[in-house]
């Protein structure tokens, strides 16, 4: 049996891995996405921008429960014109600080992804 055309999903997801700086002057490796087709899961943190300026930060998890973020959510959606993320701890001290950091996040310069 020959494989056709349809039998082979490729992702076309874009995934990329680009540094950004956080507030403290951390970098983080975050994978990009493409924006019209990204899906998000239970296990990472995202990032909604702007070209170098951060919309939105936040898991799948803080959508549901939290009103306030679903609100900043659906606004980033209307201007963003990209999307990240990276795995989100599982402490959630630890990810609300890293939500801070990430919240004042910009594109490293003079960095490339490996």
């Amino acid at each position: 049996m020959t494989e056709g055309p349809s039998s082979k999903v490729i992702h076309a997801g874009f995934s990329r891995s680009v540094h950004w700086q956080g507030r403290s002057g951390r970098l983080f490796d975050l994978l990009g996405e493409n924006l019209d087709q990204f899906c998000m899961s239970e296990a990472d943190l995202y990032l909604l921008a702007q070209g170098g300026h951060v919309l939105w930060v936040g898991t799948l998890a803080e959508l549901v429960a939290d009103p306030v973020s679903r609100s900043r959510f659906r606004l980033a959606l209307t201007c963003a014109d990209r999307v990240f993320h990276l795995p989100a701890p599982t402490d959630p001290a630890e990810r609300l600080s890293l939500v801070w950091e990430l919240e004042g996040a910009e594109p490293a310069r003079g960095v490339q992804a490996a």
